[in-house]
């Protein structure tokens, strides 16, 4: 049987059916009805009641975030000596490309070949269809922006996972527990996902839930771990940036606030030939628990 994981989609789920007032029994029926593990699901709502507690505070936050002005702590690189290439501990990372706004650097050579071999051969055997849960229903359901295989491995789970959160987080600035844990996605031929947004939005019912294991993303990290023969590339549509997908290499950007202003509509573009692997890397603003 397949490691069930909770993502944040499924609390986000979960914290809509608790607010729509469903009760708890009800929405433990529906989850093991479309195929939970009665244990997980348990779980999983624990820790939405849990982080429910600080709701009040949260709602406050969330209805003036948008007009906040930046705060000035953001994951950045040391890039203020102008190198083209940064040094973290051994490693070698080349800076191909930066902009100011928004704040999007190209890295080169930021994992090894061996090392994203060594990341597919272990997310492979435990990828599942990347879904969402459905808002308004029961169970989840396939998105259609979002054709893609997927995993979440637990932050610092094993030597390799431990080395590359090490290497992000002294890249980038960033401390190690605030960050989520290491997506690996498969897109095949054909497979795209469609642009969106990294952050949560403040208008969502089940976003107070979800800052409160880390505060708000504030910033992207997308390492390509092979290079697909065409396609795949990652997009910005508001700058009409295209970020090819190179084995090692990486896109990072970086947004202060919750809204469409920080410029950072993103999406994969359809694989036209071959297969695409990616890990995602997402920061939080406090220690993500």
């Amino acid at each position: 049987m397949s490691q069930q994981l909770v993502t944040v989609e499924v609390r986000r789920w979960i914290a809509v059916q608790l607010k729509e007032g469903h009760g708890q029994d009800k929405v433990l029926a529906a989850m093991r009805a479309s195929g939970w593990d009665a244990a997980v699901a348990d779980q999983a709502l624990r820790e939405v009641l849990e982080a429910q507690q600080q709701l009040p505070a949260l709602k406050a936050f969330t209805a003036t975030q948008r007009s906040l002005p930046p705060s000035g702590r953001l994951p950045e690189p040391e890039l203020n000596k102008g190198s083209n290439s940064l040094w973290v501990d051994g490693h070698e990372v080349k800076v191909l490309l930066t902009l100011a706004q928004p704040r999007v650097v190209v890295f080169g050579g930021i994992l090894s070949d061996d090392e994203c071999d060594a990341l597919i051969a272990q997310a492979e055997p435990r990828l599942t269809r990347s879904e969402t849960v459905a808002d308004a229903a029961s169970g989840s359901e396939v998105n259609s922006a979002r054709t893609s295989d997927g995993m979440f491995f637990r932050r610092g789970e094993d030597g390799l996972i431990a080395r590359i959160e090490a290497r992000i987080a002294a890249l980038l600035n960033w401390p190690v527990e605030n960050g989520e844990g290491l997506q690996v996605l498969h897109y095949r031929p054909g497979a795209e996902y469609q642009p969106h947004y990294d952050y949560f939005d403040p208008e969502h019912p089940a976003t107070p839930a979800i800052l409160a294991r880390g505060g708000q993303r504030v910033g992207t990290l997308v390492i390509y771990l092979n290079t697909p023969l065409a396609g795949g590339a990652t997009v910005f549509p508001d700058i009409q940036l295209a970020v090819s997908p190179v084995k090692g290499n990486a896109v990072f950007f970086s947004y202060d606030r919750p809204d469409a202003s920080t410029q950072t509509l993103h999406g994969g573009a359809p694989v036209l030939e071959g297969e695409k692997w990616v890990a995602t890397k997402w920061m939080r603003e406090g220690e993500f628990i």
